[in-house]
C-alpha cells in the first residue's frame, strides 16, 4: 500500500499474535514501526526482524502509554498510524470464583489501554496534522460471547469508544476505526484452540486481521468497525438505528 511508505506506526501488543501480524504487513508496506508490549524479549525480535524499535509498556498504565509515545516520538520524530491492539482474555467471570485481580487487569488491557492509548496519541497525531488510529476490538464486541463475558463487556466498550472518538476528532483529521475479528490465531485462543477446531470453528489467520489493519489505515473510513471473518473479506457492521420516541 503505497500510501503508507515513509509512514511511522505504534503497534501494542506487538510482540505476537495479531500485533505481530500487523508489524510485519506495516514494514512490508514501507512503514517504519514501533513495536510495544509487555514481553520484552519476544518483542525486540519483532522489532529487529523489520528493523524497527521496540519499547516496554504496560497498557493498563497511562503514565507508561504517554512514555510509549514519548518514545516513539523522540526515536521516529513522530507518528502517523496507531494499532491499538494490545488484549487479554479475563479468565474470570460474576458468580463463584470470581477474581478480582483477573476482572481489574482484563479491563486494564482491553479497554483501559485502548483510552490511554488514545489519549497518549493524540497530541502527537496532531502534531502531525493527523493520522489514523485502529483499535482490536472482536465479535465479541458486537454480540454476547457467555464463555467471557469480562472480555465481551471491554470489547462493546471499545466498539462504543471508537465510535465516539471518530466524531470527536474526525473534524482535526484523526480518523479512529476498529476491527472486529473472530476467533483469530492468537494467544488469547491458545487454551482453546482445539475445542474451537474440534466444535467447527476455522481459525482466522492472524495475516487476514492484519490485511485489514492495514486497509483501514489506508483508506478514508472513519468510525467503522470492521467485521473479519474466515473465508470472507472484512466488512463495516451496520449499526442499526437507535429507535425514537413515540408521539
Amino acid at each position: 500500500m503505497a500510501e503508507l511508505a515513509g509512514k511511522v506506526a505504534l503497534v501494542t501488543g506487538g510482540a505476537s499474535g495479531l500485533g505481530r501480524a500487523t508489524v510485519l504487513a506495516l514494514a512490508a508496506a514501507g512503514a517504519r514501526v514501533v513495536v510495544a508490549d509487555v514481553a520484552e524479549e519476544a518483542g525486540r525480535a519483532v522489532a529487529a526482524e523489520v528493523e524497527g524499535e521496540f519499547v516496554a509498556v504496560d497498557v493498563a498504565d497511562c503514565e507508561a502509554n504517554q512514555a510509549m509515545v514519548a518514545f516513539a516520538v523522540e526515536r521516529c520524530g513522530g507518528i502517523d498510524l496507531v494499532h491499538l491492539n494490545a488484549g487479554v482474555s479475563s479468565n474470570t467471570a460474576p458468580g463463584d470464583g470470581f477474581d478480582l485481580a483477573l476482572y481489574r487487569r482484563a479491563m486494564g488491557v482491553n479497554l483501559d489501554g485502548v483510552v490511554f492509548g488514545m489519549h497518549a496519541a493524540l497530541p502527537a497525531l496532531r502534531a502531525r496534522g493527523g493520522g489514523s488510529v485502529v483499535s482490536t476490538a472482536s465479535l465479541a464486541g458486537l454480540t454476547g460471547v457467555p464463555m467471557d463475558p469480562i472480555y465481551c463487556a471491554n470489547k462493546h466498550a471499545v466498539v462504543g469508544f471508537t465510535r465516539a472518538m471518530a466524531g470527536l476528532v474526525g473534524p482535526e483529521g484523526i480518523r479512529v476505526n476498529a476491527v472486529c475479528p473472530g476467533f483469530a490465531e492468537s494467544a488469547i485462543i491458545a487454551g482453546i484452540r482445539e475445542q474451537l477446531i474440534e466444535s467447527g470453528f476455522t481459525i482466522i489467520p492472524a495475516g487476514q486481521v492484519a490485511d485489514a489493519v492495514l486497509a483501514l489505515f489506508g483508506g478514508d473510513a472513519n468510525g467503522e468497525c470492521w467485521v473479519v471473518q474466515a473465508g470472507r473479506e472484512p466488512i463495516p457492521y451496520a449499526f442499526r438505528g437507535i429507535p425514537g420516541p413515540r408521539v
